[in-house]
């Protein structure tokens, strides 16, 4: 079996609960248009959808793209019967609650018990809404994060009409304190960005210096822990690491996607504020949205609208299974794809034709051809990555500065040269046990772009 199917023996049962809970109402027989054409417009979903690479499937080990855990598909497909909205209490009352908790569960996790937060479409939406607080509340000030923070952050500065800085990063793909402390010296930002797992290299900001420097001069600190949040459950980081997961708690704002290691269908993003007073400067009032509950209803602090319940549904099933707890079941999962990452790294650099610039916090590997110079490494990465796509092994490309790699000579004259390297994004837990075959297949790859 490939695609997981025994999630669908749940749905039947758990449909006819559902209906059951409004047996009171007058049975209705619904008309469904075009119901005597479905069957063939599914054949005709599930041939276009044959267009994709395998992402659930561990030979792929591109980009940031892991597969739902069961439950989860299973609770969102359920919520679509009601298809709530979590806007207003009115839209979605059970699954705004649902919302409430899973939210809180993911605070705690960070150790917040005092909290502001919601869901968000993802992690975009929910740095913007950071960053958007950010802004109203230190007005025209510059926004800093490091060049390997994600593109996202200067895109949203742009955005919101803030200035924008970026702070160079050091050869491990971490922001460097020090030209930090430079530009915090204008006294003109008003907001870090620290990023706990970056997209490109999974390297974790130096979270314990920054928070130093804010105890000095002042600024509000928000942590795009996006891709790397849930690593804080995590019993295998390094020592380093883990001093930055240990203080991820002192932020003034955090992000993490359950959408990724999460085991979240897309779009599940959060945001969280440790101050609840900052909702608020989302105050609004709606002449007919909120008019059944005293409570608060999730749009009064939110600036996304129609959000959809069913990814607070699959969210609070999925923690209600797998509880977010360090030593847990979910927490071995994320330990095994840092397992996964370190033993392939380590077995990469042990070959002379490779180079590893940095080794994985987290669980993403990057590696280049050993070559003469950039330019030659590039090409070749480039020949790798389509020979190993054609033996079905998936991996991603990126690019870093040519300095990540003492030993390549750059090729422009003034030295900016950027390296094309190869990279892997090992999420899924099975990743630990495939690791030799993924080298195996590369190790065939490399051969057929270096004879080509």
């Amino acid at each position: 079996m490939l695609l997981e199917k025994d999630t669908l023996e749940l749905l039947p049962a758990a449909v006819k609960a559902l209906e059951e809970s409004f047996a009171s109402l007058p049975s209705i027989e619904p008309g469904i248009p075009g119901q005597e054409g479905m069957s063939a417009i599914m054949q005709r979903v599930a041939a276009r959808l044959r267009d994709n690479y395998p992402y659930f499937h561990p030979l792929y080990a591109g980009q940031m793209l892991k597969p739902p855990h069961p439950i989860a598909r299973a609770a969102y497909a359920l919520a679509t019967w009601i298809n709530p909205n979590n806007h207003a209490l009115d839209g979605g009352r059970a699954s705004s609650a649902m919302e409430k908790e899973a939210v809180a569960e993911i605070a705690a996790m960070f150790g917040w018990q005092t909290h502001l937060g919601h869901l968000a479409s993802g992690g975009t939406m929910a740095n913007l809404e950071a960053l958007w607080v950010a802004g109203q509340l230190y007005p025209g000030k510059k926004i800093a994060a490091s060049a390997q923070a994600h593109y996202t952050h200067r895109r949203i500065s742009s955005v919101l009409g803030l200035p924008f800085t970026e702070v160079p990063c050091d050869r491990q793909g971490r922001m460097d304190i020090k030209s930090l402390a430079d530009r915090l010296a204008g006294g003109d930002i008003g907001c870090v960005v620290a990023t706990l797992g970056t997209t490109g290299t999974g390297s974790v900001d130096p979270l314990p210096e920054i928070l130093r420097l804010r105890a000095q001069t002042g600024f509000r600190l928000h942590v795009d822990a996006a891709y790397g949040g849930y690593f804080t459950l995590a019993g295998n980081l390094t020592e380093e690491t883990r001093a930055a997961f240990n203080q991820i708690g002192q932020a003034d704002s955090i992000v993490v996607d359950p959408h990724k290691h999460g085991l979240q269908p897309y779009g599940c993003g959060c945001v969280l504020f440790r101050d609840p007073s900052v909702g608020a400067l989302y105050k609004h009032d709606s002449p007919y949205t909120y008019f059944t509950s005293s409570e608060l209803h999730l749009g009064e602090i939110s600036l996304e609208c129609s959000r959809p319940g069913a990814s607070a549904v699959a969210l609070w099933a999925t923690q209600k299974l797998l509880p977010l707890t360090r030593g847990g079941e979910f927490a071995a999962g994320l330990e095994a794809c840092r397992e996964a990452a370190v033993r392939m790294a380590k077995r990469l650099a042990a070959d002379s034709r490779w180079l590893v610039p940095l080794p994985p916090e987290l669980d993403i590997v990057v590696w280049a051809p050993r070559a003469a110079s950039a330019r030659v490494a590039s090409d070749l990465s480039q020949r790798i990555f389509t020979a190993a796509a054609n033996r079905g092994l998936h991996l991603a490309l990126i690019r870093l500065p040519v300095g990540y790699f003492p030993s390549l000579a750059a090729d422009s004259p003034d030295g900016r040269d950027t390296v094309l390297c190869l990279r892997s994004v090992l999420m899924k837990p099975e990743h630990r046990e495939w690791v030799d075959r993924i080298l195996r297949v590369l190790d065939a790859a490399f051969r057929d772009a270096d004879q080509g």
